[in-house]
C-alpha cells in the first residue's frame, strides 16, 4: 500500500537541504512539522505552511516519519538521545537520516533507534541546492527494504530517483564516494577556469562548449562554473566550511581502509587555503578565488 499525503512528515534541520525537502512535501499537500535550533528557518517554514515544534521530542510524538538534516554527529546522537523515551507515533516509526556524517556514528544511531522501535534509513542525498530537487536529487537509500519501499512514494517529491543501494551503511559509503569525485572536479574546473583566463581565453567559450558535452560536460561543471565566471560565490548551494566536514570524512574513511587518495589529497588543500582567505560562508565554486591569486588575478571585491 503506497503511502498518501495525509502522512505527517517530521524534519529535524531546516537548513539548505532540510529546508527544500520541507518546501516540496508542503507543495505536494503533506502536513510537515519541523524543529531547527536557528529562529528564522523556523519562521520560514511557518510562512511555507509548515508547522514549527518547541522541540524534538514534540516533532517525534507528531509525526509518522521523520527526517534529520543534520550539520554534525553530535547534532545526530543529541536528536537519538532526546527520542529516547519518547513513544512513536506510529509502531516502526522510520527516520530518514540525510546527513553526510561518519559511517560509524551512523551504526551507533541505527542501534540506538532499533532498540527505541524506530527503523533508521541511511539515506545521505547527491545534489545540491536547487529550487527543483526532484529533478536532480538522488538519495542512496540503505536499510530493511520494506522500510525502502514506505518512504519511496513521498521522498519521489524531493528526489530523482531513490533507489535503495544496500544494507544499512552503503547510502553512506556510496555518499562518500560520489563526494570523493565532487570534490575533485570542483578544483578542475576552478583550475581549467585559471587556465583559460592566463591564456587569454574566455573561460566562458570553454563552458559552452564543454559544458553539454557527452565527453566532458557534468552538472556540476553546468552550476559551478558561472559562479566562478562571474565570480560571485553567493548565495551558496555549499558552503565551503561546510564541505570541510566532508572532506574529513572521505579521508578518514579512505585511510580506514587504507585506500591512498591523491588527488583528492591535492584538492583538499585548495579548500583549506579558500577558508584561510575568509570563504568559508562562500560556495565551493570559490575554490576559483584560490586559484585566481595563485595566477596573480586581483582579488574581487566582496
Amino acid at each position: 500500500m503506497s503511502e498518501s499525503p495525509s502522512v505527517r512528515i517530521g524534519i529535524i534541520g531546516l537548513g539548505i537541504m532540510g529546508g527544500t525537502m520541507a518546501r516540496a512535501l508542503l507543495a505536494a499537500g503533506y502536513q510537515v512539522f519541523g524543529y531547527d535550533v536557528d529562529p528564522a528557518r523556523m519562521r520560514a517554514l511557518r510562512r511555507a505552511g509548515g508547522t514549527p515544534m518547541p522541540g524534538y521530542a514534540e516533532l517525534a510524538s507528531q509525526a509518522d516519519a521523520l527526517i534529520t538534516s543534520l550539520p554534525s554527529a553530535q547534532a545526530l546522537h543529541d536528536v537519538v538521545a532526546a527520542l529516547q523515551g519518547v513513544k512513536p507515533r506510529k509502531r516502526g516509526q522510520v527516520l530518514l537520516e540525510t546527513s553526510t556524517l561518519p559511517l560509524a556514528d551512523k551504526e551507533q544511531a541505527d542501534t540506538a533507534l532499533r532498540s527505541q522501535g524506530r527503523v533508521m534509513l541511511d539515506a545521505p542525498i547527491s545534489g545540491t541546492a536547487t529550487d527543483r530537487p526532484a529533478q536532480a536529487w538522488i538519495m542512496y537509500l540503505s536499510g530493511p527494504p520494506a522500510a525502502c519501499r514506505k518512504v519511496r512514494p513521498w521522498v519521489s517529491h524531493f528526489t530523482l530517483d531513490a533507489p535503495r543501494v544496500g544494507a544499512t551503511g552503503s547510502g553512506s559509503k556510496l555518499k562518500f564516494a560520489a563526494n570523493h569525485h565532487v570534490a575533485i572536479l570542483n578544483v578542475a574546473c576552478a583550475e581549467m577556469v585559471a587556465l583559460c583566463r592566463k591564456m587569454g581565453l574566455d573561460p566562458r567559450v570553454a563552458l559552452q562548449h564543454m559544458g553539454h558535452s557527452p565527453y566532458l560536460g557534468t552538472g556540476l561543471m553546468r552550476i559551478r562554473m558561472p559562479m566562478m565566471l562571474d565570480r560571485r560565490y553567493q548565495p551558496a548551494t555549499m558552503k565551503i566550511g561546510v564541505w570541510q566536514k566532508d572532506m574529513q570524512i572521505i579521508g578518514d574513511m579512505a585511510r580506514d581502509v587504507d585506500c591512498p587518495t591523491p588527488l583528492l589529497n591535492a584538492s583538499a588543500g585548495v579548500y583549506t587555503a579558500a577558508m584561510a582567505m575568509g570563504l568559508a560562508e562562500h560556495d565551493t565554486a570559490a575554490t576559483a578565488e584560490v586559484l585566481a591569486t595563485l595566477s596573480g588575478q586581483a582579488p574581487v571585491k566582496r
